[in-house]
This record gives C-alpha cells, sequence and structure tokens, in this order.
C-alpha cells in the first residue's frame, strides 16, 4: 500500500487530472481510469480511480480525491494498493495522475507548505522557522529530512536529494535546508522531540507518531557532502525509514477502506466476478427465505391441530366454550361502571315506604288492657312501637 497527500494551489485541478490520465491511457502507461460520479462522492469533492500495471504483471489500483481546502486550491489524498507488497522502486503513484513540472501547482505538501522534490530553505526568521519545524515533526503523511549546510553550497550542491531515492519515495519525502548559522536554532526548536542535527549532517525526523524502532542514532548522518557526490548513506536511511510499520493516520485509513470497499473501475472479467457473486448472494438469501417459510407453515399447522385437540377435548367434558371477556376503556371508566352496578344492587336493599299513615303514638301512661280488650265491639287498637 502506498500513500501521500499534497495541495494544489492552482485552478482547474479536474481538469489538469483528466487530461493528464487521458494521455497516459492513450500511450498505454495506465490501463484506465474514470471519474466517480457525484453521487458516490461528498459534496464538494471530486474522485479519480486508475488502474496500471509494475513489472509488467502486477496489478496496482489507485483512487485520487480531491476536497476543499481552507486556502487557495484544493487538497488532495492519493491511496494505492498493489497485488504484492509495495516496491520502492515501482513509479510514483502520483506521478500517474499528475503530471510533474518545475512549477507545478500540485506538488505542495499540507502540513508545512513545502514542496516535493525540491530544496526547502528553512525560513531566516526563528519564529517561522520553529513553526514549519514543528508542522514537520507532527506530519503523519510525509517523511521530512534536515540537511544543515556547513558551508554555503555551489550549484551542484544546491539541488535536492531526493531524486537520487527509489521513485516510490519521490512524493512521500520533503528536504529541509538548514543554513550555516542555523544550526542552533534548529535544533533548539527541535530539543521538545529528544533529536537534533549534526554539524554538516542530516537528519530523518520522527514524525507523529514516532515508529516503535525509531532511533535518532540510525536515522542520523554525521557529513553529508554537498558537492554532488551520491550520499549513499543518507539515501539508506530514508529508505529505511520509509519501510518502517507506523499507524495509518485517521484519514489514511478511511481512505483506504474506500479504496478496497467501494471500487468501481473493473475489468469485464472483474465485473463477471461481481456479478456471479451477486447471484450466489441472492441465492443463499432466497434459499434462507424459502426454509423459514417452510418452517413458519409447519409451525402454523401443528398449532392449528394443538387448537382442534384442545376443541374436541372440551366438547367431551361437556364444557361451553365461551370467549374470553375483553377488557377496553381506561381504569377510570372500568372504575365509573364497577361503581354504576353497585349503585344499581344496592338500590335492591332499601326498605320499602309504608304506605298507609304513620300510627298514632300512644302516651306511656296510658292504660295498656284498654287498648286490648277494647270495648263496645270496637276492633281493637294497635299501637306501633
Amino acid at each position: 500500500m502506498w500513500q501521500t497527500r499534497g495541495r494544489h494551489t492552482g485552478p482547474a485541478a479536474p481538469d489538469v487530472l483528466r487530461k493528464h490520465l487521458q494521455a497516459l491511457k492513450d500511450a498505454e502507461t495506465v490501463q484506465d481510469f474514470m471519474e466517480l460520479p457525484d453521487t458516490d462522492t461528498p459534496e464538494g469533492e471530486t474522485a479519480f480511480e486508475a488502474r496500471w500495471l509494475v513489472a509488467e504483471e502486477v496489478t496496482v489500483r489507485a483512487r485520487l480525491r480531491l476536497a476543499e481546502w481552507s486556502g487557495p486550491g484544493q487538497e488532495w489524498t492519493l491511496t494505492a494498493e498493489a497485488e504484492r507488497p509495495w516496491d520502492q522502486r515501482w513509479p510514483s503513484p502520483a506521478g500517474m495522475f499528475w503530471s510533474w513540472e518545475a512549477d507545478t501547482p500540485w506538488g505542495n505538501e499540507t502540513v508545512t507548505g513545502e514542496r516535493f522534490l525540491a530544496t526547502n530553505p528553512l525560513p531566516a526568521d526563528d519564529k517561522e522557522l520553529r513553526r514549519v519545524l514543528r508542522g514537520a515533526l507532527r506530519d503523519a503523511w510525509t517523511v521530512h529530512l534536515v540537511v544543515h549546510e556547513a558551508m554555503t553550497p555551489d550549484e551542484r550542491g544546491r539541488r535536492s536529494l531526493v531524486p537520487l531515492l527509489p521513485p516510490g519515495l519521490h512524493h512521500r519525502v520533503i528536504e529541509h535546508r538548514a543554513a550555516p548559522h542555523q544550526l542552533r536554532t534548529v535544533n533548539w526548536a527541535l530539543k521538545e522531540s529528544g533529536v537534533e542535527v549534526p554539524r554538516g549532517g542530516a537528519l530523518v525526523l520522527p514524525g507523529t507518531p514516532a515508529p516503535a524502532d525509531y532511533d535518532a542514532v540510525d536515522y542520523s548522518v554525521r557529513s553529508v557532502f554537498l558537492d554532488g557526490t551520491h550520499p549513499t548513506e543518507l539515501l539508506e536511511a530514508v529508505r529505511r525509514f520509509a519501510a518502517l510499520p507506523r499507524p495509518l493516520p485517521e484519514d489514511a485509513d478511511a481512505a483506504l477502506t474506500a479504496l478496497r470497499e467501494e471500487w468501481q473501475l473493473l475489468t469485464p472479467e472483474e465485473e463477471l466476478a461481481r456479478e456471479r457473486e451477486l447471484v450466489a448472494m441472492y441465492k443463499e438469501a432466497l434459499e434462507a427465505m424459502t426454509e423459514s417459510r417452510d418452517l413458519y407453515r409447519e409451525a402454523a399447522e401443528h398449532a392449528h391441530e394443538a387448537l382442534a385437540a384442545f376443541r374436541e377435548a372440551a366438547a367431551e367434558a361437556g364444557e361451553p366454550r365461551q370467549a374470553p371477556a375483553r377488557k377496553s376503556g381506561s381504569p377510570f371508566q372500568q372504575l365509573g361502571r364497577t361503581l354504576e352496578r353497585f349503585k344499581e344492587t344496592t338500590k335492591g336493599l332499601r326498605p320499602m315506604a309504608s304506605a298507609t299513615p304513620a300510627a298514632r303514638v300512644e302516651s306511656p301512661d296510658q292504660d295498656r288492657t284498654t287498648g286490648a280488650t277494647g270495648t263496645g265491639g270496637d276492633e281493637p287498637e294497635v299501637t306501633d312501637r
């Protein structure tokens, strides 16, 4: 897998990509490419996919995403994956999407703003110098190399050392140059990270987070001769650092997942294989649905048989089948109906009122015997006690 990120500072970045990819397809350098539809990309973004061969038989699939940038231009993220472990001698995927020129607007790194394949002198202002180096230390996308010039180099010494690296590292390494009088300021800015640049030498910065096996001694070079000679020791240190396993940044992980799971630039053979996979998946789903339907039907038949047997047993026992009472209404309504029934029931328990006027009540000192026997044939008087 190969990844990098950069910034295109000019206008019409999609047009530049279309033109260059079409030229490479016409030259058969790129097998095919496509621009993803707007419906498959977030709003304000553009994505391109391309496929080519390396080492005559290894297929490389790559996706470049263009997103909005806070400043002028657009930010681009490039992720490529091969069928075999990545070889640094293979061409840079960035060169498959962009055409390289000395002043090309796409060749800027995003954190520090420095350029690929160029010597980037550190700012003369100390504050700006510290800002650039701190940005280089926290960059997780790019390898940053700091070279100290022991003396002012000539024309040959001012050439960038990055083109001497394998092609796969051309757009993953940023070279910073420190002037002879800037060494103390540089090492002061790097003090918090626990590393320093040797006088007249170079250092590969650890980045954030630093690889588990990083040791500043292993990735620093005591002397770098900027006279046109081949800096073998320095180039080997950069290659070894680039090969170290490092955790992917969050955005890089998402880009790799999108490349693997949302790839759309398929060959006819790949399209046929994908359709066969879909047919097999639909077949499995249909078989599962059919099996579930049969199981449901069998369960329903068993339930009907059990219900019929229950009804027959109830009929033989002479028990009437009654439908369960349905409860309706709220608890307050049910309570109201219960009180109404209780009220109707209590009406029947009240004593009936007498149809005749109330009898006269005798005085307590009246002769009771007289009332009991009566005289002159009249009906005996009954006193209502």
